[in-house]
């Protein structure tokens, strides 16, 4: 009979100990510690491990030979951009998300384009007849080679793996997965962990890639340990807002590929469709004539687009005037409608203003302050921002234009889409740019109002 052991294992940071303690030693979290009970020997990784050859030997830096690893395609150019080119082949990928933001659908209508790659989907939520009912609704047709598994035993996973030798395997999710070896529930803390581990292993050794499936809390992160984004190779967060059309997938890590890649979706009835010109799509051509809204040219990973920025300013009709943003991060709103207070004297102490990124996008790009404070101002003055212009730059406490990153990325594609001017920081080596859009550097906000409201 197997023995029984006892650990105390950190929810945050996974750290074990033999004995509770109240401040984790690792994380520094308090209450953390959750009491688990294993058994001995692992029979998970005892199962996993007879999928491989013998251990490897250790050898000399200097004798390591480099070759470029092989890839899957996915047939879908967003999802092979953010994974570095394709999925390669032993390694662990876990896609993180909302619940109903389209994780299980962006995964399984993947899997109907492989047609040539054998495909086992475990799923532990769904039965064969919702998976059905939701591959029916996204394709015409079905591969051959595509077989659906609904169990959550870690240790049946594997045997069926090992009887059918499928080249890819999708689990969804991990946190319903749990194995013999654990006294307790699935989707614990010490299940996903056993269970992550011993998949790991079993993907290492076979050189079968996985795709997890993973929720997240009500914080934003990845249910589960923080050990779990460690054992994985790439982490991806699928993200967006429900009642809008618009997903993007982020690579948070990826061992194998840039973090700063990033791929954008439509939800439609029909499915995810790729948006391989993302700018587009985000740009409303019935803005001309009206006040409040200009144009970014942002960065998001290493991708530019441009956006609209919406601004509505009106007089307070309670005491207390209100603030609020959508797609973006409201201190740093408040912060450019102080510096326009100051700086440009104009007054909004008394004025309501309400802030949107338009397409349901959340933009980080510390370049869009000066759109922000643009669009702010030309609803407060309802003057509207000439047609054709576009903007970039970030925006200082004492008013100064600062310079951004990847600036000739944003002046191709504001070029690309036909605008005529755009209003950037000063920066260096821009001189010699051979570009037919109307370059405009500015220092301070002022000169960027005198261009842009004249």
């Amino acid at each position: 009979m197997a023995k029984t052991k006892t650990l105390y294992i950190c929810s945050l940071c996974g750290a074990d100990s033999p004995k509770w303690t109240g401040k984790c030693p690792s994380c520094g979290a308090w209450n953390t510690y959750e009491e688990i009970r294993t058994k001995e020997p692992d029979a998970a990784r005892a199962a996993a491990a007879k999928f491989g050859p013998a251990p490897p030997r250790p050898h000399l830096l200097r004798d390591v030979t480099l070759k470029e690893e092989p890839r899957m395609d996915m047939h879908d150019d967003e999802f092979n951009r953010v994974l570095g080119g394709g999925l390669v082949k032993g390694s662990l990928v876990l896609i993180g998300g909302e619940p109903g933001i389209g994780k299980s659908t962006l995964v399984l209508q993947t899997v109907l384009k492989m047609q040539d790659v054998k495909t086992l989907y475990i799923s532990g939520e769904e039965s064969a007849q919702q998976l059905k009912l939701r591959a029916e609704r996204l394709s015409t047709g079905y591969p051959d080679n595509c077989f659906i598994l609904c169990e959550t035993s870690l240790e049946q996973i594997f045997t069926h793996a090992a009887a059918m030798h499928p080249e890819l395997i999708i689990v969804d999710s991990i946190q319903t997965v749990h194995t013999e070896t654990v006294d307790s529930s699935p989707g614990s803390i010490s299940q996903v962990r056993e269970s992550a581990a011993a998949i790991l292993k079993y993907a290492k050794e076979t050189g079968t890639p996985v795709l997890l499936i993973g929720h997240i809390n009500k914080e934003g992160s990845i249910a589960g340990p923080k050990v779990l984004e460690h054992i994985v190779d790439t982490v991806l967060q699928f993200e967006g807002d429900r009642h809008h059309m618009y997903r993007i997938m982020r690579s948070i890590k990826n061992r194998f590929g840039s973090t700063s890649e990033l791929g954008i979706y439509e939800m439609h009835t029909g499915g995810l469709r790729e948006v391989s010109n993302p700018s587009e799509l985000l740009l409303t051509q019935h803005h001309e004539g009206l006040s409040g809204v200009a144009i970014a040219a942002a960065i998001e990973g290493a991708r530019p687009f441009l956006i609209e920025t919406q601004a509505l300013v009106s007089s307070a009709v309670y005491g207390m005037p209100q603030r609020s943003s959508t797609g973006f991060d409201l201190r740093r709103m408040n912060m450019l409608l102080a510096v326009l207070e100051k700086r440009a004297g104009f007054k909004l102490a008394q004025k309501d203003v309400f802030l949107n990124i338009a397409g349901g996008l959340k933009v980080n790009d510390p370049a869009i302050d000066l759109p922000v404070i643009t669009a702010v101002l030309s609803s407060s003055l309802d003057l509207p921002v000439e047609h054709g212009a576009c903007m970039a730059g970030e925006v200082g406490l004492s008013g100064e234009i600062r310079p951004v990153n990847r600036i000739e990325q944003r002046i191709r594609e504001a070029e690309k889409l036909g605008f005529t001017r755009i209003i950037i920081p000063q920066m260096k080596g821009l001189d010699n740019l051979d570009a037919k859009i109307r370059l405009l550097q500015v220092r301070k906000i002022e000169e960027a109002f005198r261009i842009l409201f004249k």
